[in-house]
Parts: structure tokens; sequence; C-alpha cells
């Protein structure tokens, strides 16, 4: 199928749709039997989307861990409460005391809190590395590194990795590859073609897309399926069938929506380009984002998320450009339909390998489905206070 018809038919078994449209939503904690023989079996199959106790999933999780499978590849997906929770446990289900990780600089900052944090914690020691640094990784490996954790494009900075030729590296030293694939959505960035073992989605933000559910995805080859899904369920994890419906019927629109966010973000994107106060647009469709060869390469598409650099400035003239917008609100997420702004005046503060070149504030947009040129106009007359504050500072 193609990758349209595949988003429309993801996860809608006849096994689970029982002759509707959609996948029901089961809520269940007890799952009863009749027969001692009839529980012996469900539990045998506990690992064949066989219902044996709320915790291990239900018909609504089965189909959408189906539908995630479907549309990233790999053997099975687990399901996680948020984004975070996706991150923390897959790491953890493949670590143990005296091991050692390579983490990408440019990582999700509750990324590198957990590391620093909780890993230590456990005996579990960090090396964040550059983004960028490609092939040279190798010298970064360590005895005893079992695992290396990419997240393409980054946050905030939005730097793309070469992901296979760092895959083919790790994996000649028995390292596990684990990617952060929000930005690629599941569709953009195919993780399993180029060498990724489990990849990961904050499924809060383009899966479900209308900023109203909180969902984790960890979707892993077969080497490693087996213990991501043990591990996961001893540690836990489970989520709300309510909100696994929202997101199965967030997929059937992802494929549009994303066509959407990538047009009226590179039109934004184009417009700042030329406007006098930007230094350096960081999209990866555009050149002047570091490893935007690697997004020709391997990427089908782009989104709405992307940042860019202003070339003078300061905290106060900042705050005027922000509090004065009127379709952008600030936010910490992004995915959802609705157009975000996040100022950042010290990239750096949550970087320690590598030093970003951003002597003035950086400030990331999530472009959502609003009319192209409200938005513009909103940012166009942020940059007139923005002026007004500098010119009287």
């Amino acid at each position: 199928m193609k990758q349209d018809t595949k988003i429309v038919n993801a996860g809608r078994s006849a096994k689970w749709t029982n002759g509707v449209v959609n996948p029901a939503v089961t809520r269940a904690s007890t799952v009863v039997f009749n027969t001692v023989a009839e529980m012996n079996n469900a539990v045998a199959n506990r690992h064949n989307q066989t219902m044996v106790y709320g915790r291990r999933g239900t018909t609504t999780s089965f189909a959408f861990s189906d539908a995630m499978t479907e549309l990233e590849g790999g053997a099975g997906c687990a399901l996680y409460p948020s984004g975070t929770a996706a991150i923390t446990n897959a790491i953890l289900a493949f670590v143990k005391q005296g091991d050692h990780i390579l983490m990408v600089d440019s990582a999700y900052e509750p990324t590198r809190d957990y590391c620093d944090k909780i890993l230590a914690k456990m005996g579990v020691s960090t090396t964040y590395y550059d983004p960028m640094v490609g092939a040279d990784i190798e010298a970064l490996i360590q005895d005893n590194t079992c695992l290396i954790f990419l997240e393409s494009p980054g946050s905030i900075t939005m730097e793309v990795q070469d992901v296979p030729t760092i895959s083919a590296i790790a994996h000649k030293h028995d390292c596990i590859v684990m990617l952060d694939n929000t930005w690629g959505a599941g569709i953009n960035f195919k993780p399993f073609d180029y060498g990724v073992d489990v990849s990961i989605q904050a499924a809060t933000k383009y899966i479900v897309g209308h900023s109203d559910v909180m969902l984790g995805t960890a979707t892993a080859v077969e080497k490693y399926w087996p213990q991501l899904r043990d591990y996961s369920y001893l540690m836990g994890q489970c989520t709300s069938p309510d909100d696994l419906y929202l997101a199965l019927r967030g997929i059937r629109t992802l494929g549009i929506r994303l066509k959407q966010h990538q047009k009226s973000a590179t039109k934004v994107a184009q417009w700042l380009q030329e406007r006098p106060e930007v230094a350096k647009i960081l999209h990866p469709a555009f050149e002047s984002c570091p490893g935007h060869e690697f997004f020709k390469r391997d990427f089908e598409g782009s989104n709405g998320l992307f940042s860019f650099v202003l070339n003078c400035g300061n905290k106060e003239a900042l705050t005027a450009f922000l509090d004065g917008l009127h379709h952008f609100k600030m936010g910490y997420s992004w995915g959802g339909f609705e157009s975000l702004i996040l100022g950042i005046t010290n990239v750096n503060a949550i970087r320690s390998a590598t030093t970003f070149d951003c002597e003035f504030p950086l400030i990331r947009l999530h472009i959502g489905l609003e009319d192209v040129d409200d938005l513009i106009e909103d940012l166009s007359k942020g940059f007139e206070r923005f002026n007004q504050v500098l010119a009287n500072s």
C-alpha cells in the first residue's frame, strides 16, 4: 500500500473493528475466564495480543500498537503514558549498572535530565556527543558502551544527524541504536531503513495531533522487541484506551496534516529568511540548517516545527515580541493544530559537549493549521514591537 492508504488502514484489522469502521474503546482492568483451560490458554498467548489483564492491553491498545508498527516498521510497539515515559523506559529496558551510553547533545531537555539525575544514580554513565559527529562517533565508544541515543532533528536547534553512519558503527560495536523520531512522526523518516533498533515518539504531538492527549510509543526491531515489551510491562507501563482511541483517530489525518504543516511552515520560513532581524533559519529543509544534506537524503518530508536565530535583541525586546502575539501562543509542546512559539535566550544552558553559535535569542515556532498569511502578519507585528524596544534601549 502507498503511504496515504496505509495511514487510513493501519490498525484496522477485522479482529479489532468487528465489522465497524473504527476499533472500539475497550476499557478493562480484570479479564475473566470461565475455565482453567481458557485462562491457561490466555496466559500462554499473552504476547500474541490476547487479553489477560488490563495492564497488558485491550483490543484498543492492540489496534494502536499494530497501527504504529505498520507505519514505522519493526516487530512491535510498546505504549506509554507520555513521550518522556517512552524515552526513559526504553533506555531503562536495556541498561544495567556499570553501563555507558552515548547521548546526543541536542536532545530533548528531560532526556538529558534523566541521564544526569536518574541513570547516574543507578551507576549508568553518559557521554554527550556532537549531533554532527557522524563517523567520528566511533572514537567515543567505550568497552562498556551499550546504547547510542539519537534525536534527529534535535530539539530547539534542529540538527539532522547522519543516522545510517552512526547506526552502522554502533552495530559494529554491538551497541543498540535508539532514536527519538517524534519530528519524523513515523512517516517522514523510516527509522528501520537506516539502522535504528528502537524508534521512540511522543505520540502526544503529531500522532494525536489535537493537543489533548499525553502518549508515548517505542517500536523495536525483532531482536529487541521481546525485551522492550517485557521490561515495559514489568515497569508498569500502560495507557488509557480512551486516549488510544483519540490517537487512532489522529493517525487517519496524519498525512494530510503534515503536508499542510509543511506547506505553511515553508512559507513562513521563507518570509523570515528575508527579515533583517533574522540571522539563520534552522529548518531541516533549508540549506542553513546543520545536516540539511542528510534531510535531503533520508527524509520524505518536513512538518511545522523549526527555529530561527536573531541577529540582534535582548530579553526585553524578545518579551515585547512574544507578549503581543495573537495567533501564536507560548507553550512547550508542538504537533497540534495550533501555532506555538518559544523564545530562548541561552541555548547553551542545555548543552555540555558542544557550543551552539547563538549570540542573540533563538525562537522556535510550530506552524499550525491557521491561514498562513494571518500567522505572518502576527509575526510582522511582533517584529515591530521588537524593533521599537531596541530603538528605545
